[in-house]
């Protein structure tokens, strides 16, 4: 089995590289570059830049990998991670400490997806390094996932060759996510009128009166067994002694059920407008998408093709149907069938996140497995 070709301290060593790059959403520049650095070791490669960044803003496009395999009549598959990081990701310093990375200040580690970027490095080393059987398989790392999955809304399909794929993005490990809902933003405007509030109260309408009072009407969190709601941002008012007039409200409905999607849509929309004009005031609301709902069957290839991985090392994976969404929803979307393999990061978006070098380990096996078998 060629997974006995895996060096896990190369895979620690590149792993620590990456998190200690900085890249924010729009910044991923840098690690961009060290990627294209690392790529162009390998003869046949191609790498390989689409004009998304024109598009999203950031410093760089997507970049796509082509490594040619050596098996023309196999179905060519890829692999996906995300080159940003969520904030505070600036100067990050990687701690490992029995195998367990975190970050040794106030930052993220950024293993949420660098772990996954230096899991992709390692299986490319095992590929071009070894006598191995492999179709061709490419390697999309797209900007802007952490801040609205801006790098795969705008990446150039007309590079891909790939048939299905795999995300390598999402906590825990030997599992396999195979669905994931859809969600839209709330974006919504309350206006009531302003007024002094010392020297006449009565002739102002309070903006974040009626906020509240829409809000307290909202079911939020888990609103059933497929949709959450939630209220994220509210900003508003100008001054203590000005009643305020306005109040931006954001946040987000997520469902796995396109048709309860919509009637809660209509419910909060109803909410807004409806309290807001009762009370003399007025409510702008909005629910711009985020991002389309994936299943992916039970038959469908890119899940057989990790069902004979599970089978060859002999594990047991969890299929699991999540509440996230990722790149994988767009690439469903656009009719490339993609599931997200879980990479060991814990904790994630948060300054206690961890990842073990064992559970990269493990997956990056899983990805060798699914390459070769």
């Amino acid at each position: 089995m060629c997974i006995d070709r895996i060096q896990p301290q190369r895979l620690a060593a590149y792993f620590i590289s990456l998190c200690e790059i900085d890249s924010p959403g729009k910044k991923e520049g840098k690690v961009a570059l060290y990627l294209r650095q690392f790529f162009s070791q390998f003869p046949g490669i191609n790498i390989a830049e689409d004009s998304s960044g024109l598009h999203t803003g950031s410093d760089t496009g997507n970049l796509i990998i082509t490594i040619p395999g050596n098996r023309p009549e196999a179905t060519p598959l890829f692999f996906n991670c995300h080159m940003d990081v969520v904030t505070p990701c600036l100067g990050v310093e990687v701690d490992c400490t029995d195998g367990v990375f975190t970050s040794k200040g106030d930052t993220v580690l950024g293993g949420d997806d660098k772990g996954g970027i230096a899991i992709l490095m390692e299986l490319t080393h095992i590929l071009m390094e070894n006598d191995l059987s492999f179709p061709l398989v490419q390697l999309i790392f797209t900007t802007g996932e952490e801040i609205g999955l801006l790098g795969a809304k705008a990446l150039d399909f007309d590079l891909i060759q790939a048939e299905y794929g795999f995300a390598l993005d999402s906590t825990g490990v030997d599992n396999c996510i195979i669905g994931a809902p859809a969600a839209v933003y709330i974006h919504a405007v309350i206006t009531g009128r302003a007024a002094h509030a010392g020297l006449n109260p009565e002739d102002g309408l309070n903006a974040i009166a009626l906020c509240s009072e829409v809000i307290s009407s909202l079911p939020l969190g888990r609103i059933s067994k497929d949709t959450t709601a939630n209220i994220g941002l509210i900003e508003g008012g100008t001054a203590t002694n000005i009643i305020p007039e306005a109040v931006h409200v954001k946040g987000e409905i997520r469902s796995h059920n396109p048709d309860t999607l919509v009637r809660t849509i209509t419910m909060f929309k109803a909410a807004f407008v409806d309290i807001s004009s009762r009370h003399g005031g007025r409510a702008e609301v909005a629910f711009p998408p985020q991002y389309p709902a994936m299943l992916v069957s039970e038959d469908s290839p890119v899940v057989q093709c990790v069902q004979r991985a599970e089978g060859v090392l002999n594990r047991k994976l969890e299929f699991i149907v999540a509440g996230g969404g990722s790149d994988a929803n767009i690439f469903n979307a656009r009719g490339l069938p993609t599931v997200i393999l879980g990479i060991g990061m814990a904790n994630v978006h948060s300054t206690a996140e961890k990842i073990a070098l064992k559970d990269m380990t493990r997956t990056l096996e899983m990805a060798v497995c699914i390459v070769t078998s």
